[in-house]
């Protein structure tokens, strides 16, 4: 199973808003030097918190209307969303410790 997971509009609700377990979503682009900087970081939380935690990768040129909604400004955005609201968020990149520190009370 992959430990990331490609969320779009049309998968979004079923991904992320129906999740039974918090799910970490970086909304991301390819161009973005700091995107970049944390992907890997957050690959490690994918596959070390695989089952607890779901991460959800949304391309931002690709999903507009979902950064749209969720007030998305500036990438990296991480934002995590609990029984399908979001209650935490990091704007840029951050350390492996501060990302955790997004979702460890929730798990």
């Amino acid at each position: 199973m992959e430990s990331e997971v490609t969320v779009t509009a049309a998968n979004f609700d079923e991904e992320v808003l129906g999740s039974s377990v918090p799910v970490l979503v970086d909304f991301w682009a390819g161009w973005c030097v700091p995107c970049k900087m944390v992907a890997p970081i957050i690959e490690e939380i994918a596959r070390e918190y695989e089952g607890k935690l779901k991460v959800a990768k949304v391309n931002v040129d690709e999903a507009g209307d979902l950064a749209a909604k969720y007030n998305i400004i500036s990438i990296p955005t991480i934002v995590v969303f609990n029984k399908g609201e979001p209650v935490h968020q990091q704007v840029g990149a951050g350390s492996r410790e501060a990302l955790e520190g997004l979702f460890k009370d929730l798990l």
